[in-house]
């Protein structure tokens, strides 16, 4: 009886450590977590997006690196931010990064060269990301998106996997926010 008690108990723990490396499920709740604001409202401040959006239909896009893929997303997402505006849509994209001030000059060129208005690129000190969010180490982008604070939609990308397909599709997703 003991040899199978240590055996399921084993087991839960890896269908517990392979369900942290998947990222947040639909359903669950979104928690706050602090970044550095680069290109949005509150430039140079640090603070809390989730905080901020509260229940409206958000999409963030936690991000390890700045890629063309990454910003054709983020510049896709803004039109539908900016389409939405009765809705009270919002995005945001997280940057993690263990060298937070190396990144915002990046971050500014990406958004002025694509015409990002409504979208803020932020930065999150820490390439893991905020612990609560359950991003996969191998991920190069995740994407969640929430309405009412629980996660309606939630996608992630190992590098070189977020192709045009992809972005549209991930675009395509935020009809599961704006219902």
């Amino acid at each position: 009886m003991k040899k199978l008690f240590a055996l399921v108990a084993m087991f839960a723990a890896c269908v517990v450590a392979q369900a942290a490396d998947k990222g947040l499920a639909v359903g669950e709740v979104v928690e706050p977590f602090y970044v550095t604001d680069v290109t949005g409202p509150s430039a140079g401040e640090k603070l809390c997006y989730r905080c901020r959006y509260g229940n409206k239909p958000t999409v963030s896009i936690f991000a390890r690196k700045m890629t063309p893929e990454i910003a054709d997303l983020t510049k896709g997402i803004d039109g539908v931010v900016s389409a939405n505006s009765d809705k009270k849509m919002a995005a945001f994209v997280v940057l993690m990064t263990d060298k937070p001030e190396e990144t915002e000059a990046a971050l500014k060129t990406v958004a002025k060269e694509k015409g990002i208005t409504k979208t803020p690129l932020t930065t999150f000190d820490g390439v893991a990301g905020p612990e609560e969010y359950k991003i996969a180490a191998d991920s190069e982008v995740t994407v969640v998106m929430w309405v009412g604070g629980k996660v309606a939609a939630s996608s992630s990308f190992k590098a070189g996997e977020l192709t045009k397909d992809g972005v549209a599709a991930t675009i395509k997703d935020t009809a599961k926010i704006l219902n």
